[in-house]
């Protein structure tokens, strides 16, 4: 029998594939296994989620990331649905507010009217203009007078603005009316309601006192005695009628709201005070106290201070337009004895921009209450 003699490898037959293994070597040799169908890839298996304890609870995402906490706003609107005398009773009243802040408008007001006297004393050395030391007047100089006299007055109003910002914690808007500011439309209604109330009532007046044999002071001095006075006048005048219904009508009458759920205690209280702060006599206090109720009343019922501020302003350019046309301004400011006949002219006012205000206030829908 004849066995194979070592030598050189054999060539790889048909069953033999070439690879590593076939190669020369001690590993040569060997059969190749049959090729089956190809097979797909196979897909990785869906892993489990992460146990919630191996995530991190929170990251440190940088400095700031939401931003700096709001800042806190210091005046606090009134609440929804607040009528005009309970406008200061926001969710910061406290007890004392409405006292320290009329107690510091006082002290201030004072101060400041000192101050003016010192100005006054001033000017009177730079222009000549010599000074009236007795009664209410400043200077001789009637215009002149008139306006120092009116621009005291006008300093109320910052004053008692401020003092609402600053002591009551509150819009400053919210003495001007429920919507937190000045309605001025509504404002420009009540003028001209009050222009005609007040040209019937000074109408009404000069027939009553003419015919009761009392002179009514209409008379013409020209217009070189008319026309500083009245620039004066209506330079002034708004300012000083407004200051006015913002301490007697705003403020006055938010401070008692503030306590109280009626505004009638209120309103009386204004009334008084604004009666008192005029040097009227007799039949005048009447006239002044009745003017401020039906300012008060109107301010509550419109919402505002808009429908007083329109009333008062007229009448005063009207009144003191009357006095600077007669050339009689150094009476513009005096205060004394006012004949009843007045007072019908003044009826007479009060009843048409009462009824007229309150017409034009229910057609346009005005709003009375806060929102």
């Amino acid at each position: 029998m004849n066995e194979p003699q070592p030598g050189p490898d054999q060539a790889a037959g048909p069953n033999q594939l070439p690879g590593p293994y076939l190669a020369p070597g001690p590993y040569a040799g060997g059969t190749a296994w049959p090729a089956g169908p190809p097979q797909p890839l196979r897909q990785p298996l869906p892993q489990p989620p992460p146990h919630p304890a191996a995530q991190p609870q929170w990251s440190y995402p940088g400095p700031y990331a939401w931003g700096p906490p709001p800042r806190t706003r210091w005046d606090v609107p009134p609440p929804p649905g607040t009528r005009y005398d309970r406008l200061a009773r926001t969710p910061l009243h406290r007890w004392w507010r409405p006292i320290v802040g009329t107690v510091a408008i006082i002290v201030v007001f004072l101060a400041l009217s000192i101050l003016v006297g010192l100005v006054a004393f001033v000017v009177s050395l730079f222009t000549g203009v010599p000074m009236v030391r007795t009664g209410t007047r400043l200077f001789a100089d009637p215009v002149l007078d008139l306006g120092f006299q009116l621009g005291v007055i006008a300093l109320l109003l910052p004053l008692v603005l401020g003092a609402a910002w600053l002591f009551q914690r509150r819009p400053p808007g919210s003495l001007s009316s429920v919507a937190l500011r000045l309605r001025w439309r509504w404002l420009g209604a009540c003028l001209l309601v009050a222009l005609v109330a007040v040209v019937l009532g000074q109408a009404v007046e000069a027939g009553t006192l003419m015919s009761a044999g009392v002179d009514p002071g209409l008379r013409w001095a020209g217009w070189e005695e008319f026309l500083p006075a009245i620039i004066v006048i209506l330079l002034l005048v708004p300012f000083q009628s407004a200051a006015e219904e913002y301490a007697y009508r705003g403020w006055i009458i938010q401070g008692f709201g503030a306590y109280l759920r009626t505004p009638w205690p209120a309103i009386l209280v204004g009334a008084a005070a604004f009666a008192a702060s005029h040097g009227y006599t007799g039949w005048g206090i009447v006239y002044v106290f009745a003017f401020g109720m039906l300012m008060g009343w109107l301010a509550v019922r419109t919402g505002g201070l808009e429908a007083p501020i329109a009333l008062h302003v007229t009448n005063n350019v009207v009144a003191f337009g009357v006095v600077a046309a007669s050339g009689d301004m150094g009476s513009a400011m005096e205060q004394g004895e006012v004949p009843w006949e007045a007072l019908i002219g003044s009826a007479v006012q009060f009843a048409v921009f009462g009824i007229g205000v309150l017409i034009i206030a229910r057609k346009w829908a005005i709003q009375t209450l806060s929102r």
